[in-house]
């Protein structure tokens, strides 16, 4: 049986005489206000996860100069990045666009960290100009790219160097990042990072101030992180004898993992700090380093379990399958153009009636979009009330993290709003597009 569950939806979200309330507002006015699809972000819990994961890594490290960087990527607009700096963290940016917004809404640029593979010299020279806190560079181009623009401008510029531990995540394939065939960062095994250390050290317009290393996204065992901060200390100890001197910061990433369905867990910041510091003390106590400032990305953790995404149900259809039994598929008014994660790499979630409670026997359905593929499935499989029909709502939690921001205008379809919920009132953050968006561009 599909029902709320608190672990799940956003932290001010529970259900009223049966009906989905968010932050004190209800899912039928939301979408009375505002159509569908919606997504809408439960504002106090985005700024109490972000002040969580700050408040976990300086405690494990005793320290009040760690930064935790919010990834844009996974969802950013003016307001969210007002948001991220009120809590007093980072942001990390991983290209010209999202480096546009963060200008636009005054972030402190000494906060913000460019991540890319392939950085543009227009979004390098951007960056050294607004006076971009750290670039981490991702290539032997970019080392020579970032050295000779800021060279150009005058300017020194704060480097990490992405680094490859060769750890595999037990997580996806397309969202794994840190084992050796992969598009990002130096190698540790095939010695590219060291020649990379030797290539920054040359430059008089370059600052390399420490490491950097990511090893995947959703990833719920802390195994991965410990390992492959083990290989990268043993590359800040080689850096101290080689050069006398120490290394003085290091960013271990992130991408800890989101609770999406019944019986997953969202990382505890706490817990994971305090394992990850105990592995980072103890291989630097080994090495006789002192502990670097320690920079985390937490990824989806602080946006994803914050958001909620509203659907109209437009049509039902039972369907008779091979082994006799019958699937109902429901068709909402949005899909794989709001939330591709399902059909790029097989994401599970959770949906519940919102606008009503039903006692009706619950039956097996497969929650679809309205687009013409056969794979814009939203949920593959999932047991629905047998009295759902077309102008009911759905919602489906923790859509936070890459809902808004990998939506696209596949079949035209305008990309939908987002509105913000607190203490009972809902704003408007970012508006629904119009066909007359689409048509804009066209020349």
């Amino acid at each position: 049986m599909t029902s709320f569950d608190a672990a799940i939806f956003s932290t001010h979200s529970s259900i009223k005489s049966g009906e989905l309330d968010i932050a004190g507002v209800l899912a039928t006015q939301l979408a009375a206000d505002y159509g569908t699809p919606l997504f809408v972000v439960d504002e106090s819990d985005f700024k109490a996860r972000a002040k969580g994961w700050n408040n976990a890594l300086n405690s494990a490290f005793g320290v009040s100069d760690g930064m935790v960087y919010y990834a844009a990527k996974s969802f950013v607009c003016k307001e969210i990045a007002r948001w991220v700096s009120e809590t007093g963290i980072g942001l990390d940016v991983c290209t010209g666009g999202e480096m546009a917004v963060a200008i636009a809404a005054g972030f402190p640029m000494d906060r913000v960290e460019l991540h890319g593979n392939n950085k543009s010299e227009k979004e390098i020279r951007t960056a050294i100009e607004v006076g971009i806190g750290t670039i981490v560079v991702d290539s032997f181009h970019e080392i020579e790219r970032v050295s000779r623009i800021a060279a150009e401008l005058g300017k020194v510029q704060k480097v990490y160097i992405r680094v490859t531990p060769g750890v595999e995540a037990h997580t996806h394939e397309f969202i794994s990042t840190a084992h050796e065939d992969v598009k990002f960062g130096f190698s540790i095994a095939s010695g590219a990072a060291w020649t990379a250390i030797q290539e920054i050290r040359k430059s008089s317009s370059l600052n390399l101030a420490g490491l950097h290393s990511h090893i995947g996204s959703q990833i719920f065992a802390s195994e991965g992180f410990a390992a492959a901060a083990v290989k990268v200390i043993a590359v800040l100890a080689k850096y101290r004898d080689a050069f006398g001197s120490e290394l003085p910061e290091l960013d271990l990433g992130g991408g800890y993992g989101i609770a999406y369905i019944p019986g997953e867990i969202t990382l505890d910041p706490t817990v994971v700090m305090s394992e990850l510091a105990a592995v980072v003390k103890r291989e630097c106590a080994a090495a006789k380093i002192a502990v670097p400032k320690i920079s985390i990305e937490p990824g989806r953790a602080i946006v994803g379990p914050t958001t909620t995404t509203l659907y109209t149900v437009g049509t039902t259809k039972d369907v008779a399958l091979d082994n006799g039994a019958t699937r109902r598929y429901v068709a909402v008014d949005g899909g794989m153009s709001d939330n591709i994660r399902p059909a790029l790499y097989g994401a599970e979630y959770l949906a519940i009636i919102a606008n009503r409670s039903s006692t009706a026997t619950q039956i097996n359905c497969r929650v679809v979009g309205k687009h013409c593929e056969s794979g814009d499935i939203i949920i593959r499989e999932i047991q629905l009330a047998q009295d759902l029909v077309p102008g009911d709502l759905l919602a489906i939690p923790a859509t936070g993290a890459y809902g808004r921001s990998m939506a696209s205008n596949y079949n035209h379809l305008t990309r939908p709003a987002v509105i913000a919920v607190k203490d009972g009132k809902a704003r408007l953050i970012v508006r629904r597009e119009t066909e007359t968006d689409l048509l804009a561009l066209e020349l």
